[in-house]
């Protein structure tokens, strides 16, 4: 029921300890241990909660009754494929975006205007089927404090590769390097790149960990990067920021580190 995971390898930002993390199959799981999915917007720390993880029990996509479900751990890039097979639009956004389903519901990721949230009917957890209506959600939040098991989308008719060119296009500004995508949420009126260039943090490095040259909002590993080392450059970019703007930066990348984090201090 447990599986040994090397963050330093399996996370997206390439940062992390070895660890034991148990593996979900059923709809019974620890209650003080922390989802960690496929650990695309994570940086874990060492001292971390207990971890879990679905299993491929939750790797599904099908069409029910004119609504598009979905296991929570399945991949963008499969529902992607699936929607272009049986000519479905709305979804194309995420073949740019990285990890599986639970974790973009969890987030409300998406692209711009497009949002995982937009074409979701409901989802359920452990307490059953919970309409979209009933769940707090905004830009790049959730309210849902439970494991997302699998969801339902309204079908939209037409996959849309012009939609798909537009999103990789989107794209071309990322960088390549490990990094768990955009490090901090967009401020109101405001991009959170734009204040981290402002303040002379772009290409900034301390030992591994870097704000890349490309895109300043995305901190990167430019090899053998460390916890430590990627939180002082967050808290000096949320320093300068503040110093200079008054503004507090707020991190979209999750830290999973008891010294970071209060349900689990």
């Amino acid at each position: 029921m447990y599986k040994t995971i090397d963050f330093s390898r399996f996370s997206s930002i390439r940062v992390g300890p070895v660890a034991e993390v148990y593996m979900i199959d059923s709809d019974d799981y620890p209650q003080d241990a922390y989802l960690v999915g496929s650990a695309n917007n994570l940086l874990v720390g060492p001292q971390h909660p207990p971890l879990m993880k679905l299993s491929k029990t939750f790797d599904f996509i099908r069409i029910e009754e004119g609504r598009l479900r979905i296991g929570a751990a399945t991949p963008g890039g499969r529902i992607v494929s699936f929607c272009k097979k049986h000519d479905i639009g709305g979804l194309e956004f995420l073949a740019h975006l990285p990890g599986t389903l639970g974790g973009m519901v969890q987030m409300n990721a998406g692209m711009k205007a497009y949002e995982i949230f937009n074409p979701l009917i409901r989802l359920r957890t452990k307490e059953g089927w919970i309409e979209k209506s009933r769940i707090d959600y905004g830009y790049r939040r959730t309210g849902i404090t439970e494991v997302v098991f699998e969801a339902e989308f309204a079908i939209e008719a037409g996959f849309s590769a012009e939609r798909l060119a537009l999103f990789e296009q989107m794209r071309t500004n990322q960088p390549h390097d490990p990094s768990a995508g955009s490090f901090f949420k967009n401020p109101p009126g405001d991009y959170a790149g734009r204040l981290i260039e402002s303040v002379g943090l772009k290409g900034y490095r301390i030992g591994g960990m870097a704000f890349s040259e490309k895109h300043a909002n995305f901190m990167v590993n430019l090899g053998g990067g460390s916890f430590d080392e990627a939180m002082a450059l967050a808290a000096l970019a949320e320093a300068k920021v503040f110093e200079a703007t008054g503004i507090r930066l707020e991190r979209e990348v999750v830290v999973v580190d008891r010294r970071y984090m209060t349900t689990f201090d």
